[in-house]
């Protein structure tokens, strides 16, 4: 089993982690900072570094029951199991994610009750699909998207008893992607306060700690995918 780190505290650049497995198709650790790649978001790329070493990190995926295989580039060296490494993070990339995967909750907030059918986060440009037969106008939606960003909402994960799904189904916006069920637990992604809220969502990604954080943003385009269905294409100002 691999500790994730970035689930409690997604800011970790860095942590110090020891060897469990090594090979070609992966490198598993006790615990990480890289996210895994899934629900739309990459996985972290980085470097682990040891005494006498360092393995180039160019992925990170989800392994058998609850390992993190994090893949090292071709001919790379690997630690040999049990070595104490330092797992750095590529933080400029990262950050970047963490800033476009809040972006893409909020402009959930702006088109509020159109469920989501596909998404996709990435460092520079990330996009929804959105069961929405017209949309509104390119400028207007980059005008509210901002503002919000602007009012600089703290952004919090917060866990609950998974059975909440069942009494608030509506807490899912995505049609196509179902929040994994059977551990008991489910984690929430909250912007705003609980007297002043703006999006409450399940979400194992990384976020910012405030939506400030993120900077202006410009909705790149609106492109027709469908008779309803319309992709939100939106990119870091």
């Amino acid at each position: 089993m691999t500790e994730r780190l970035f689930m409690d505290d997604a800011t970790l650049a860095s942590a110090p982690a020891v060897v469990l497995a090594a090979t070609e198709a992966g490198i598993v650790l006790d615990r990480t900072p890289f996210y895994a790649r899934s629900g739309g978001q990459p996985g972290d790329i980085g470097v682990l570094r040891w005494d006498g070493g360092e393995t180039p990190v160019i992925d990170t995926i989800k392994g058998e029951g609850a390992a993190i295989l994090h893949l090292p580039a071709a001919s790379a060296t690997l630690p040999p199991v049990g070595t104490r490494v330092e797992a750095a993070l590529d933080w400029p990339r990262r950050h970047a994610l963490m800033r476009m995967h809040t972006t893409l909750h909020l402009l959930c907030v702006v088109l509020p009750g159109i469920a989501v059918t596909g998404g996709s986060v990435g460092a520079d440009r990330s996009r929804l699909d959105f069961d929405l037969p017209e949309p509104p106008t390119k400028d207007g939606l980059e005008e509210k998207l901002n503002a919000l960003i602007a009012a600089d909402h703290p952004v919090r994960a917060e866990w609950v008893d998974e059975a909440v799904l069942d009494t608030n189904p509506e807490l899912v916006r995505t049609l196509s992607v179902q929040p994994p069920r059977g551990t008991g637990r489910l984690r929430l992604v909250r912007i705003g306060t609980d007297k002043a809220p703006v999006d409450l969502q399940p979400c194992g990604g990384t976020h910012v700690s405030h939506t400030g954080e993120i900077g202006p943003v410009k909705i790149v385009k609106i492109e027709n995918k469908g008779r309803q269905n319309r992709r939100i294409i939106v990119a870091l100002a």
